[in-house]
């Protein structure tokens, strides 16, 4: 019995998630504007298959698949956002679901830190894999169920905002992302990725 936890579309991946993405990922990497699907079952070991569903009837690129233990990851994209909803249909019917058979994104819980000092900076900064945070920036932390849900918070964020992506951690129990600005800014993207995930349908995360 497969568990569909993530499914999201992301229509159009902004400059800086294109490019965290390209530096996490081992696969073929995607390109700022190409239409991009994540998905996160468990098993982690079904990933596998749902790959192979993918690659076999549609054109999308493999950006990442990583298998844990207890969850497995896929991001595929292409710059033709027909191939990527194609190969969201064709992973669906395998699993003879549909996209409300995913979990609902949930906020498990946000921060905002303002004026941040520059030791903490400078800790942020050591295990982000993203733009740098300095001091006197305002940090906002979202927390999602599941991991995934991090991924499509950050881009939709971007698009909203002149922020800076930090770190994005969409694999494992939780997802989180870390995002930096101004205040104004700050506020702008948090809306932006609150609202962007209150939109996705599913049943409830648990």
């Amino acid at each position: 019995m497969i568990d569909l936890r993530t499914f999201v579309y992301l229509d159009q991946l902004q400059p800086q998630v294109a490019s965290f993405l390209a530096t996490v990922s081992q696969g073929f990497l995607p390109t700022q504007g190409q239409a991009s699907l994540y998905v996160e079952v468990a098993p982690g070991i079904s990933i596998n298959t749902i790959t192979d569903v993918a690659l076999k009837q549609t054109r999308v690129k493999p950006g990442m698949q990583i298998v844990e233990r207890a969850f497995g990851v896929l991001e595929v994209h292409h710059d033709d956002q027909g191939e990527v909803r194609a190969a969201g249909d064709a992973i669906l019917r395998s699993l003879e679901m549909s996209e409300s058979d995913r979990m609902a994104p949930k906020v498990v819980s946000t921060q905002v830190l303002t004026g941040m000092d520059s030791h903490h900076t400078m800790l942020i900064n050591r295990m982000r894999h993203g733009n740098m945070v300095y001091k006197g920036d305002t940090m906002w932390v979202l927390e999602t169920l599941p991991a995934g849900y991090a991924l499509f918070a950050a881009n939709e964020a971007e698009k909203a905002s002149p922020v800076q992506v930090l770190e994005i951690r969409a694999v494992g129990a939780f997802g989180r992302l870390y995002l930096s600005g101004g205040d104004a800014e700050i506020e702008e993207a948090a809306k932006a990725a609150m609202n962007a995930l209150a939109s996705i349908n599913g049943r409830p995360a648990k």
